[in-house]
């Protein structure tokens, strides 16, 4: 049984498509990152997916059953807009989300405090949420998605507004989900968190699914031809070389595309003493590589056509 099967929903909005006859299958049991760039209709298909908009074609099942209210129970969800009570205190709307879902009295009080003390909030237990920075009342709400244990957790950027240690936190706790067999789906237009922890991938772009599968077979499908150069000084001159296909420069390091059938192995005394070298490796394209050749490509066929 699958944690969530999608088959060709759509969801118009006047004439404009905001997902187009979307369809993936998620495994019970990993970590499934629904990925595409901002408007690109990620988040419009996790509301239909919790049943808060309705698709206008094709069909959903979460854990083998349509979504209603009481499969909710079974769900953690955090959304992409955040909404807590502010004049609630934190102890206090815990206790409150807690019980909503069914953990109760001194059970959902000790799941509490090993949360908070977790988040290191405990000393705020007793203040106001919106006595919170926003970074904490983003550990809050994460608390709240995933206090009664759901069975599946769909995080809509589960990382927007951490610093780098909350970050791993939260990762972690993800991959502990991971390791209890539950099912974790997030969505993010950040692929270097996508490839640290994901197993598969749905890549949307304008509505659409342009690529889908198992992160590490897509991958390789790519092949080993990408070199990852750690450097100093001028190297414009690399984008002259005929076997180079595409360049990802950010001013110190650079991702090089090769041409089919280049050895990459040849570029590199072609390098030796016109720059200083940290890095040099050869390995399969990163996934933001990947992401800007297929989002890049449907673009450039979109305007052509228009």
């Amino acid at each position: 049984m699958n944690a969530l099967e999608i088959e060709n929903i759509s969801k118009r909005f006047g004439d404009f498509y905001a997902v187009n006859k979307l369809s993936f299958k998620i495994p019970r049991g990993i970590i499934y990152g629904l990925l595409g760039p901002n408007g690109a209709g990620k988040t419009t298909t996790i509301r239909m997916v919790m049943n808060i908009i309705i698709p206008d074609e094709g069909s959903i099942k979460v854990l083998d059953q349509k979504m209603d209210e009481k499969m909710k129970e079974k769900v953690g969800y955090l959304p992409e807009d955040r909404g807590l009570y502010p004049k609630m205190k934190v102890g206090e709307l815990l206790l409150f989300l807690a019980e909503i879902r069914g953990i109760t009295g001194s059970k959902a009080r000790k799941e509490i405090d090993l949360w908070l003390d977790r988040f290191d909030l405990s000393g705020w237990k007793k203040k106001k949420v919106e006595e919170l920075s926003r970074g904490m009342q983003q550990k809050l709400q994460f608390i709240a998605t995933v206090i009664h244990q759901p069975e599946l957790f769909i995080l809509d950027e589960p990382f927007a507004g951490l610093d780098p240690v909350n970050t791993k936190l939260i990762k972690d706790i993800m991959l502990e989900m991971k390791e209890q067999g539950r099912t974790i789906i997030f969505s993010t237009h950040r692929m270097e968190q996508v490839e640290m922890i994901c197993d598969d991938i749905c890549l949307i772009n304008k509505a659409e699914s342009v690529l889908e599968g198992n992160l590490s077979q897509i991958k390789k499908q790519y092949g080993k031809n990408t070199v990852v150069l750690d450097y100093d000084g001028d190297a414009n001159f690399i984008k002259d070389f005929p076997e180079v296909d595409k360049i990802d420069d950010y001013g110190k390091f650079m991702e090089i595309k090769l041409k089919e059938r280049s050895d990459p192995h040849a570029l590199l005394p072609k390098l030796v003493g016109k720059i200083g070298i940290n890095k040099f490796e050869i390995k399969e394209p990163t996934l933001n590589a990947i992401f800007i050749e297929k989002v890049g490509a449907r673009d450039e066929k979109d305007t052509v056509s228009h």
